[in-house]
């Protein structure tokens, strides 16, 4: 049996349970089926500063499809200060909207619905190996200890870290792309709908971002991982390799304003997808129309 028994069909029921890079891991409800995966309906954001009220977003609407036998993974490109992050953190559970809702799966979130996230920063606990991060959501859910570890162990190899359990998971035992995985690894053992990556390679040098980069794509076509990824980065060329849905947003306020859908399929884990012809044209029409925005 692989690590999960996980079909896009059936979706059991089951309490939140608290994934330590961002807070508890989302449960999504019973009847999946062609439920819209997230939808974010009417957002308003409003700060509060000394020079006046400055918005976010006003009446900001975005809804990512469930869509039958196809996996998700969703690229959101943007200039700074356009709010592709403060979605995330809607999403995740970490801030909420000044007005507007938020459905999961068809389901109005709560506070109690939380999605894990890998964030740009490095989120192990230095203190605990490698294994002992990644089977920490499960033991704070009170799985036995032998089953949480032999999860981690599985996990612990999709993501290439096989050799690397009992390490400390800090500098310089590990690498910043080996830490990166060993969040990756943590945030998805618990078998959760949806990934939150908040530019989670920024910080890395191309050969390890590379690397990470078809972990993600390794995970994505894996029978043992079926999760919506979607993914905050400021890498065009990134985030076509990556994603079969990107969209654009653009600011003052923040909305979506296009929507790409890419169709490289599987063989983009292929390094020379990035060299071919398709691949180049695409890039090139989405930096262009990047850079017609204010």
């Amino acid at each position: 049996m692989g690590l999960f028994n996980n079909k896009k069909a059936e979706t059991l029921v089951e309490e939140p349970i608290l994934d330590t890079s961002t807070a508890s891991l989302l449960s999504p409800p019973q009847a999946v089926g062609t439920l819209d995966v997230i939808s974010l309906k009417n957002i308003r954001q409003v700060y509060h500063t000394a020079k006046g009220d400055s918005v976010l977003f006003d009446n900001l609407n975005f809804t990512i499809e469930d869509l039958t036998g196809e996996g998700q993974f969703i690229s959101l490109l943007g200039k700074s200060g356009c709010g592709k992050s403060t979605l995330l953190r809607y999403i995740a559970g970490l801030q909420n909207p000044t007005a507007g809702e938020i459905f999961l799966y068809g389901k109005k979130k709560t506070d109690k619905d939380h999605v894990p996230m890998v964030f740009q920063q490095y989120s192990s606990f230095h203190w605990k190996s490698v294994i002992e991060n990644v089977a920490l959501p499960l033991l704070l859910k009170d799985v036995n200890k032998t089953e949480a570890f032999n999860k981690a162990e599985e996990m612990i190899k999709l993501v290439g870290l096989a050799g690397h359990e009992n390490k400390w998971a800090k500098h310089p035992l590990l690498s910043g792309g080996q830490l990166q995985r060993v969040a990756i690894a943590r945030s998805l053992i618990a078998n959760p709908q949806i990934l939150l990556l908040d530019e989670p390679f920024s910080a890395l040098d191309i050969k390890n971002r590379t690397e990470l980069q078809n972990v993600l794509l390794e995970l994505f076509y894996s029978d043992k991982i079926d999760v919506t990824f979607i993914l905050v980065t400021h890498d065009i060329r990134e985030a076509v390799y990556l994603s079969n849905r990107l969209y654009i947003m653009k600011n003052n306020p923040g909305e979506i304003y296009k929507e790409f859908k890419i169709s490289f399929g599987k063989e983009r884990r292929n390094r020379d997808t990035r060299y071919l012809p398709s691949y180049i044209n695409l890039t090139r029409e989405i930096e262009e129309t990047f850079n017609t925005l204010n």
